[in-house]
């Protein structure tokens, strides 16, 4: 049985939502499903790219540690990285800030064929702009209906847009610091921004909420993704691609006028 993600509907309360959720799942046999999963999805990128007639766009919003990374790097790992297009909005440039928010975001959505990965998204705009005052909150409220509408512009022009909330508990959060601190490995992941947005959580779980409330329309919703174990994450990210590809119900394009009859000696 393949399980899917909680899929924003109506009014919502993150308090609802339980981010260690499994579905009952085990473990091993789960993770063994995602790798099977992600060799699908290699196929029907495959499909995708022959026919470049649409887009695909994976969305990951979430808190620090939720697992954005990890979980892009498990559904596409057997994925043609030439058909994989990523891109990480951080703080804007000097040049970026000149044009409207959405200016930067319009150029890094993937060409048909492709699957595209936002890690981070435009909507930072409506998360960490309000929660750390960047601008007025009749600026950060405008661009919930301006977000809306540049989604549906690019769903109507063949982007299938997927859009998951990776939703971490923040015992969770702690651990997987602690776990950053701990090895040499990973302390480079840490940093001083990780503990100033950790003392914001309320505030940030409260602009989630809304921008999950106020953005989940008919051409993109939100799917809320339980995070705290990785492995039923990836599972639930895995499966949602696949059923999204396969939606598109594509066939094999077949030879092109005037080949069907060359001799090749």
């Amino acid at each position: 049985m393949r399980n899917q993600p909680v899929v924003i509907e109506g009014r919502i309360k993150l308090k609802h939502f339980h981010p260690d959720d499994c579905a009952g799942r085990d473990k091993e046999k789960t993770k063994e499903l995602t790798d099977r999963l992600g060799r699908r999805i290699e196929r029907l990128q495959e499909l995708l790219y022959a026919n470049s007639s649409h887009a695909i766009l994976l969305l990951f919003q979430g808190m620090d540690a939720s697992g954005k990374d990890g979980a892009i790097r498990s559904v596409l790992h057997h994925v043609n990285p030439a058909g994989v297009e990523v891109a990480n909005f951080k703080v804007p440039s000097a040049e970026e800030s000149a044009h409207d928010f959405l200016w930067r975001v319009h150029q890094a959505v993937p060409r048909y064929g492709n699957i595209g990965v936002f890690n981070r998204s435009h909507y930072e705009a409506v998360l960490a702009d309000r929660v750390l005052q960047i601008v007025p909150r009749k600026t950060w409220t405008q661009r919930y209906r301006q977000i809306v509408d540049f989604e549906r512009m690019l769903v109507e022009n063949r982007v299938v847009l997927l859009k998951f909330y990776l939703h971490i508990s923040r015992d969770e959060q702690a651990e997987r610091f602690k776990e950053r601190l701990a090895d040499p490995e990973k302390n480079w992941k840490f940093s001083h921004a990780d503990m100033k947005t950790r003392q914001h959580w309320d505030d940030y779980i409260d602009a989630y909420q809304d921008m999950l409330n106020a953005t989940s329309h008919a051409h993109a919703r939100w799917h809320i993704v339980p995070a705290d174990r990785n492995w039923y994450r990836d599972y639930v990210v895995a499966d949602t691609v696949v059923r999204a590809l396969e939606g598109l119900r594509l066939k094999w394009p077949g030879l092109g006028k005037g080949l069907k009859n060359i001799r090749i000696k």
